[in-house]
C-alpha cells in the first residue's frame, strides 16, 4: 500500500505544481507473522516522523553566506 499512498501525494504535488517527498514506515510483514497494534501505530512512529520533519526544514531552509 506504501506505493499507492506515496504515487497519491506525488500526483497531487504535481497537479498543485508543488514538490513532495514521501516517506513511508512498514508496519506490518505478514510474511513472517509480525504485526502492529492500532495504538503501537499512533504512539511508536514519532522518532520517524520528527527526523523527516527536520531533515525537510533543512533541505528547504535558505542558504547563507
Amino acid at each position: 500500500a506504501t506505493e499507492m499512498e506515496s504515487a497519491a501525494l506525488y500526483m497531487n504535488a504535481a497537479a498543485a505544481g508543488k514538490e513532495a517527498l514521501c516517506i513511508v514506515t512498514v508496519s506490518d510483514c505478514p510474511l513472517r507473522g509480525e504485526f502492529t497494534t492500532a495504538e503501537e501505530r499512533q504512539t511508536s512512529f514519532t522518532d520517524m516522523m520528527r527526523l523527516a520533519l527536520e531533515t525537510a526544514c533543512r533541505i528547504t531552509e535558505p542558504k547563507t553566506a
